[in-house]
């Protein structure tokens, strides 16, 4: 089959490069199209096998094995992937924020007031390194942001990489790419 007998849609200003074909020719083409008997059953079980393949290609795509334009669309392209680096890049309070929650639910279990008033005092320690670390987080990547994709749109990139930047890191994805300490 040469190029130009392609199905592919092609430019509208583009000279065609072929012959219109005659009315017998492409009413026998659409004739055929239409005239492919796919059952219900048939199509549902195509549509689910497409819908299976495209799962996994993402599932592949966000374990970090996988082409990123198979990344769901919140995670595409150079402005996204530069918010999850930055994060990725530097250790930030909340992820810790899990494993220290359930040391300070122990303590405050625990029948010991000096340790109940200990784990009150680790809430409110925490909670505040958490606030002032993202206010951090936010100021430099906006900066950063700024610096490198002058004039583009970065809408909702600080929003993503703050909500990346709760979780802990090997439960992130996809999954990062950039080592701790490392420059995005």
């Amino acid at each position: 089959m040469s190029l130009t007998d392609s199905k592919m849609p092609r430019d509208p200003q583009a000279p065609k490069g072929r012959p219109t074909p005659k009315r017998s020719e492409s009413q026998t083409q659409r004739r055929s199209v239409a005239n492919t008997s796919m059952t219900r059953k048939d199509a549902s079980k195509r549509q689910r096998d497409d819908r299976r393949t495209a799962m996994e290609k993402q599932r592949q795509a966000l374990s970090g094995r996988g082409n990123e334009r198979d990344l769901p669309l919140r995670d595409r392209g150079p402005i996204r992937k530069f918010g999850r680096d930055y994060i990725d890049s530097r250790i930030n309070i909340a992820e810790f924020f899990l494993p220290l929650a359930v040391v300070i639910l122990v303590l405050s279990v625990v029948q010991i007031p000096a340790l109940q008033n200990i784990a009150l005092l680790l809430w409110l320690v925490v909670i505040v390194l958490i606030v002032v670390d993202s206010f951090w987080s936010v100021f430099r990547l906006r900066k950063q942001l700024a610096e490198r994709f002058p004039g583009q749109n970065t809408k909702g990139t600080v929003w993503y990489a703050l909500m990346r930047s709760l979780q802990m890191r090997r439960l992130r994805l996809p999954k990062p790419q950039v080592k701790r300490g490392e420059r995005p």
